[in-house]
């Protein structure tokens, strides 16, 4: 009797990138093709060590992704203060609402303080939010209910901040 293997049958990394602005590359050309690169998006993971990976039955290959896997291109609003949802389109037209299951949080830059904001997709995989989304976001904001001097915005009954106030 044959046992079957464990695990995958390749384990090894793949000339794929993605760039920051969501750009999907193989071999250094632009996947065209939105069916393919939605496919390639249903099996990415991230693993404790941060390196992104496609996994299949009979593979797993790893990738190198430049900021984040995707890019939150849009933003629709729908309610005020904590009855807010803030609904983010993914630039692969997947939808996420923000709240305790998707996290909005923001780095900034050391050196400029520049902030990157992100949303959560899915355990592990975030999307950066887009600068002009990131625009509309600081639109909504209000003050902390916790710290004087910050400011953020509410959805699905959470409050995420975006930074300190500039006044």
């Amino acid at each position: 009797m044959t046992q079957a293997k464990k695990g995958p049958f390749f384990r090894g990394d793949i000339d794929m990138r993605i760039a920051r602005d969501g750009t999907w590359f193989y071999k250094g050309t632009p996947i065209e093709r939105m069916a393919l690169v939605k496919l390639f998006a249903t099996i990415l993971s991230r693993d404790d060590a941060g390196d992104y990976w496609l996994k299949t039955p009979v593979e797993e290959t790893r990738i190198q992704v430049e900021d984040a896997p995707f890019v939150a291109v849009e933003l629709e609003v729908q309610g005020s203060g904590r009855d807010r949802q803030l609904r983010f389109r993914s630039n692969i037209d997947e939808w996420i609402v923000a709240g305790s299951a998707h996290p909005i949080r923001v780095v900034e830059d050391r050196d400029t303080g520049e902030p990157s904001p992100y949303v959560r997709v899915r355990p592990g995989l975030e999307a950066l939010i887009a600068r002009s989304v990131f625009y509309q976001l600081a639109d909504l904001a209000e003050p902390s209910p916790q710290y004087d001097g910050r400011l953020g915005v509410w959805s699905g009954g959470v409050f995420f901040d975006l930074g300190e106030s500039e006044a």
